[in-house]
């Protein structure tokens, strides 16, 4: 086993390469930190599959308290309004923060931004590059900004496979490259390793995110919150890829419907959310769609009438992605299905990133920061990483770490492997659950999760959807419950997991919504 060396020991250890490891690392600089990531930075972080763009209320007409009420609304109760509130009034900051680092958003003639609209916006204020090619542009620009940055040390094929604790706090990470495990010893780690879409067999995230962060924290004590809360895109283009790739709900925005393969728009119906159609907040829509698919119909959106001719100059990736698969968005419908796109719940930390555990921080979608309760609103997930990025760090650089524990030898485990629990998963945890299903997936998945082998880390990260979900008797923006299918006063709780500390099991309380726990030394 490799140890760190010496000039290298005891930075803090960022633990992924998308946008939330990446802005956290620079804005860290010039104190130096050790920078993980399990594929190449350019490769493998669902940040750059991210098409639609990042909310701002930077418009005439907006302000950021529209901004931070739309993320109240669709968080259906669950949002944390303080939280809201300060993630809402740093977006136009934030934006300024991104072009500072080289991203080029798009404007209009007059020099303005190009806002979009989104489903469950009152404004237009979706800020952009290459129309739907945001996401990629912006981790361009940061990988860029990082390879330039000297106080940044990039280790690349490193996966982190176990957080190191002792009664300090945190000691350190093992890792694991192609050929050696890798001690690095480290009072200060983040884990921005995003989300958890790959234990799904319908997703549009990236294979890898299995939800490893969540699996590193709760091993190591921490605790978890609104794990239930899976967010389902409705519209992943379903031509028989793995992922699927991503439709973005802008092309709704721009007055793309959903038909059925008669050619029926089902949206506008009645009894299906507030009357906004194909606008209504994601979790809607995917039941919706995931209703119909059950009813036996096939689902297409339509772009003809409002884009026509114009749908590659709006959406250049997203019609590149249909010409591959031999769909022309011009003339024809592109058929869709609703996917793992997001997930709300994560490693529960409070304003300044910080978990349970002493020394550990968390950011982006590994987190559960309060921002998204039981939905995120769309285009919030990059905005909630750059501001989050910067509590983060700010929050390091005011700590001072404990002394570094001896190096002492760790058995490392092996590879998380997920691929026999895809199918499961999806069919108990999906967009529409009830307590039978829930019941057979937490008897399936807790014998998994607390013994040895590649199915004990996905398997963990999914008993605790699972627990969550089971506990949850109410339906709830991405949670619905069949046989609860109505939201309930009573239900207005966070539910808290953490792995028990003297066996093999989980404990599962409901706190109260604006509660975090405090940062406790572990064993404490």
């Amino acid at each position: 086993m490799q140890i760190m060396p010496p000039e290298r020991v005891g930075c803090p250890i960022i633990v992924g390469g998308g946008l939330a490891g990446l802005m956290t690392a620079l804005r860290l600089a010039p104190r130096p930190v050790i920078l993980l990531a399990k594929v190449p930075l350019s490769e493998g972080a669902a940040s750059a599959w991210a098409q639609g763009g990042i909310a701002a209320a930077v418009g005439e007409d907006d302000r950021p308290a529209l901004h931070a009420a739309d993320t109240l609304a669709a968080g259906d109760g669950l949002s944390d309004p303080a939280v809201a509130s300060r993630i809402a009034m740093a977006a136009p900051a934030a934006i300024i923060e991104l072009e500072r680092h080289g991203v080029v958003f798009d404007r209009d003639p007059a020099g303005r931004l190009a806002l979009g609209l989104e489903a469950a916006h009152a404004r237009r204020r979706i800020v952009h590059v290459a129309g739907d090619g945001t996401g990629a542009a912006i981790m361009r620009a940061l990988v860029a900004a990082v390879q330039a940055t000297p106080s940044i040390t990039v280790i690349e094929g490193l996966e982190a496979r176990r957080l190191l604790v002792d009664d300090r706090g945190i000691a350190g990470v093992l890792a694991a490259g192609p050929s050696d495990a890798c001690l690095l010893p480290s009072r200060r780690v983040v884990l921005a390793t995003g989300g958890l879409g790959g234990l799904y067999a319908h997703t549009t995230n990236p294979l890898g995110a299995i939800g490893q962060g969540l699996a590193l924290a709760a091993r190591a004590g921490a605790a978890l919150a609104d794990m239930e809360f899976v967010q389902f895109h409705p519209t992943a283009l379903d031509v028989g890829l793995d992922p699927m790739p991503l439709v973005s709900e802008a092309v709704r925005g721009e007055g793309a419907i959903l038909v059925d393969e008669t050619g029926a728009r089902f949206m506008a119906g009645p009894g299906i959310g507030r009357g906004r159609g194909e606008l209504e907040p994601r979790d809607v829509v995917s039941r919706a769609v995931a209703a119909h698919i059950a009813a036996g119909h096939r689902i297409f959106l339509d772009a003809r009438p409002a884009l026509g001719a114009d749908f590659a100059r709006h959406f250049p990736g997203i019609a590149a992605r249909c010409r591959a698969a031999g769909i022309d968005p011009v003339r024809q419908t592109i058929p869709v299905r609703p996917a793992v796109h997001y997930h709300m719940g994560g490693i529960a930390v409070d304003a300044e990133g910080r978990s349970t555990i002493e020394g550990l921080w968390a950011c982006g979608e590994v987190a559960a920061s309060g921002l998204h309760g039981a939905n995120r609103l769309a285009s919030n997930s990059l905005l909630e990483a750059v501001v989050m990025a910067g509590a983060v760090a700010d929050s390091i650089a005011g700590t001072e770490p404990a002394p570094l524990p001896a190096a002492r030898p760790v058995a490392l485990p092996p590879a998380p492997d997920v691929k026999a629990l895809r199918g499961p998963i999806s069919e108990r945890l999906g967009v529409v659950r009830d307590r039978a299903g829930l019941e057979r997936a937490v008897d399936h998945l807790q014998p998994l999760a607390f013994k040895d082998g590649g199915a004990a880390d996905p398997a963990l990260v999914a008993l605790m959807i699972a627990t969550a979900a089971l506990a949850r008797e109410e339906s709830r923006g991405g949670h619905w419950r069949a046989d609860f299918p109505q939201a309930s006063p009573a239900w207005v709780r966070r539910l808290v997991q953490r792995v028990h500390d003297t066996g093999p099991r989980l404990v599962c309380r409901a706190m109260p919504l604006a509660t975090v726990p405090q940062p406790l030394v572990a064993g404490a």
